[in-house]
C-alpha cells in the first residue's frame, strides 16, 4: 500500500515496487539515508503501483521484474504509456543477460541485480535521475558490441528466444497458473493464451503440454520467481 511522506526540500521522491516487504524495507533505509532522496511510497503489485503513481507522482520508480500477476516488464510498459516522463530503474534477482534488453525496450532507464552492493543502487538512481541509462559495465559493453556489429544469431539459454509476453506466460505456467487464470491475469482471451503456449512449445521444442509445464516449473524454481 502506498504511504506518502511529505516533501522534504528538494529531495527526489522514489516509489518502490516489490512484492517482498524485506526488500522494500531495505531499499527504503538505503534511500532515506541519502541527503537528496526520499521514499514517497511502496507497492507490492502492479495494480497498487499504478494507483500509487497517479497519487504520488514520484520522480523515479524502482520496479522488480517478478511481481504477482502482471510482471515488472509489463508494468514498465503501462507506466510509460500513461506517465512517460517517469524514469524507472528495474531491480531484480534475475540474470541480466536475459532481461536487460527487454526492460530497456519496455522503456526502463536502467537495470541492476539485487546482488549488487547498496552503493551501486544509489549510483544507479542518481545516474538515471541525471538523464542517463544505467546497466552493469559488462552488460554495457555487450550492448555496445551488439549496436556496432549487429544482432548475432540467438545463442545461450533457449528461453531467450521467447518474446516478452511469451516469457511472461511461461513464467505464469511455471507458477502453477492455469490457462484461464493466465488469461484473466494478462487481460487476454483463452484463445490468445493457447496461441502463446503453442509458440512457446515450438520455440523451445517441447512436444507436449506436460513437457512445457515441467520445464516451466523448473525454470521458475531456478530463477527464484
Amino acid at each position: 500500500m502506498a504511504v506518502e511522506k511529505p516533501r522534504e526540500g528538494q529531495k527526489k521522491r522514489i516509489l518502490i515496487v516489490d512484492d517482498h516487504p524485506i526488500v522494500r524495507e531495505g531499499l527504503t533505509t538505503i534511500i532515506n539515508e541519502q541527503t537528496d532522496l526520499v521514499v514517497c511510497g511502496e507497492a507490492e503489485d502492479a495494480q497498487t503501483a499504478l494507483e500509487a503513481v497517479g497519487t504520488l507522482r514520484p520522480d523515479l520508480m524502482i520496479v522488480d521484474v517478478s511481481l504477482k500477476g502482471i510482471n515488472g516488464i509489463e508494468l514498465v510498459k503501462l507506466i510509460q504509456r500513461r506517465y512517460e516522463k517517469i524514469p524507472i530503474l528495474v531491480l531484480s534477482m534475475h540474470d541480466e543477460s536475459l532481461y536487460v534488453e527487454r526492460v530497456l525496450r519496455a522503456g526502463a532507464r536502467g537495470y541492476i541485480m539485487k546482488q549488487e552492493g547498496t552503493e551501486k543502487v544509489v549510483t544507479a538512481i542518481h545516474r538515471i535521475l541525471g538523464g542517463d541509462i544505467y546497466v552493469s559495465e559488462a552488460m554495457g559493453k555487450k550492448l555496445l558490441r551488439t549496436f556496432q556489429e549487429g544482432r548475432p544469431e540467438i545463442s545461450g539459454p533457449a528461453v531467450e528466444r521467447l518474446s516478452d509476453r511469451e516469457l511472461e506466460v511461461f513464467r505464469l505456467i511455471g507458477q502453477g497458473y492455469g490457462t484461464r487464470q493466465i488469461a484473466d491475469t494478462l487481460h487476454v482471451s483463452v484463445k490468445t493464451v493457447n496461441t502463446y503456449r503453442q509458440h512457446i512449445k515450438e520455440k523451445l521444442k517441447f512436444e507436449t503440454g506436460s513437457e512445457l509445464l515441467r520445464h516451466a516449473i523448473q525454470w521458475v524454481q531456478s530463477e527464484g520467481s
